[in-house]
């Protein structure tokens, strides 16, 4: 993992703009497993306070939830969680996946993410591959989660509400170890796939929707 002081941190300069360009409620979003062959696909949506009602070192540990550890991931999502004006979760399960592709399920979940906060956004910063179907103004950023705070906490969140769900199929799916790898393609998941066929949750068309 690199070293934080090496890091180029996510910070509140993408909010700001917004806040002084008259957007009051700005939601970042970004999602997790996007690209894994089973379970599905997770956006988060948070809206964060305008300085100077979130003091700069409140989220001072946040970044690219795939450059924290799992650890790290749970004790920063009770923080964002407790900190932010409003954050929502939404979904698109495997079903979903195989009818309408990767791409436009992933624009469903980022839907339902946006639908379901209790504060309804002005404008919307997502992670690149994140663009969602809406008339809300929105900002589509390249490595989106290591540039604006708002998208870095919604990294997290995203990431650790689908990790704590694939690590409840580990019960009913045993056979596939989704605790260790969370349903993403590594050797040894797609070795279970070989000797059990797919479950329930895997994606079984997935290989036609990489877009």
């Amino acid at each position: 993992m690199p070293c934080v002081e090496n890091m180029i941190l996510p910070d509140l300069s993408l909010e700001q703009n917004l806040w002084d360009g008259g957007f009051d409620s700005v939601a970042g979003l970004d999602e997790a497993g996007r690209g894994a062959l089973a379970g599905p696909v997770a956006v988060a949506a948070v809206i964060l306070p305008r300085e100077p009602s979130l003091h700069p070192s409140t989220l001072s540990g946040v970044r690219d939830s795939k450059l924290m550890t799992a650890g790290q991931r749970a004790r920063w999502a009770d923080v964002i969680k407790a900190s932010a004006r409003a954050w929502s979760l939404g979904w698109a399960i495997p079903e979903e996946i195989d009818a309408l592709g990767i791409a436009p399920s992933t624009r469903l979940a980022a839907e339902r993410a946006i639908e379901g906060l209790s504060l309804f956004p002005d404008f919307l910063l997502t992670d690149f591959h994140l663009k969602p179907d809406t008339e809300i103004p929105f900002a589509s950023l390249v490595k989106g989660d290591q540039k604006s705070l708002s998208i870095a906490c919604a990294s997290v969140l995203a990431k650790t509400a689908r990790d704590k769900l694939m690590i409840e199929m580990q019960a009913r799916y045993a056979g596939y170890d989704f605790s260790k790898h969370k349903g993403y393609g590594t050797a040894g998941h797609r070795r279970a796939i070989e000797r059990l066929g797919h479950s329930a949750v895997h994606r079984r068309t997935f290989h036609f929707h990489k877009k």
